[in-house]
């Protein structure tokens, strides 16, 4: 496992509380939109294992033309020791970056696309409606639907409907209306649905979507097979035995 150690080069205040950390690209250091790392802080790895609460699993909100690898996350007054350090670093702190991935890149199949979020969790989706915008072969058209009850919507000069892009976007500010759109959504049989939020978050909106007709197969979760599998009640195959 290579690790990269970087700096911060920029902080931009979203909102009141989310912030996005702009970190310089190592050189070697590649990802795709829908990417996630592991970020962690000076002293992580001092021991004879991982400081576990000095690493966070991130998305990655940036694409890589953008030349910054971008972390966008919500850190509250009263927050946790990783956050507390995060927040404390400041422009020329240095960070680690390791063990890039995407569950969820941009699938061109001919079909139309969903992103479901909630909250800061739209930063999963800020790449992937870029490279929309810049690239829509075979995708037939983009909805965005977003709930936060903080009503400080994120990246809304992205989030921001064209037409003549084939993309709309949708925030509403609580869980009812949220859920509501997404059964309309789901009226949609040949859609992509991705969901992108808290465990309890995925569950509900994969029983509704479930009960809604939407087979497993279209719904994309930004965990690892095993997980996604769970999450939608997939039985994995009984592994052999000698």
């Amino acid at each position: 496992m290579q690790i990269y150690w970087t700096k911060i080069n920029k902080i931009i205040e979203e909102t009141a509380e989310v912030k996005t950390f702009l970190l310089d690209c190592p050189e070697g250091f590649v990802w795709e939109e829908g990417a996630h790392l592991h970020l962690a802080l000076r002293g992580f790895n001092e021991g004879e294992k991982p400081n576990r609460s000095l690493i966070r699993h991130m998305s990655i909100s940036t694409l890589p033309n953008e030349n910054s690898i971008g972390i966008t996350t919500r850190i509250k007054e009263q927050c946790s020791e990783f956050k507390t350090i995060l927040r404390e670093l400041g422009v020329g702190g240095e960070v680690a970056i390791f063990k890039t991935h995407s569950n969820v890149p941009l699938k061109r199949e001919g079909r139309k696309v969903y992103l479901l979020s909630s909250g800061v969790g739209l930063a999963t989706f800020r790449p992937l409606v870029l490279d929309y915008f810049e690239r829509a072969d075979n995708v037939e058209g983009i909805h965005s639907l977003n709930v936060d009850s903080t009503k400080e919507f994120l990246f809304t000069s992205i989030f921001e409907t064209a037409s003549d892009k084939k993309f709309t976007s949708q925030f509403v500010d609580n869980r009812k209306d949220y859920y509501g759109e997404v059964e309309k959504l789901a009226s949609d049989k040949e859609g992509l649905f991705y969901v992108v939020g808290s465990d309890e978050f995925l569950a509900q909106n994969i029983s509704i979507l479930l009960e809604q007709g939407i087979p497993h197969e279209q719904i994309m979760l930004d965990k690892h097979e095993k997980r996604r599998n769970e999450f939608l009640g997939i039985e994995m195959p009984a592994v052999p035995t000698a």
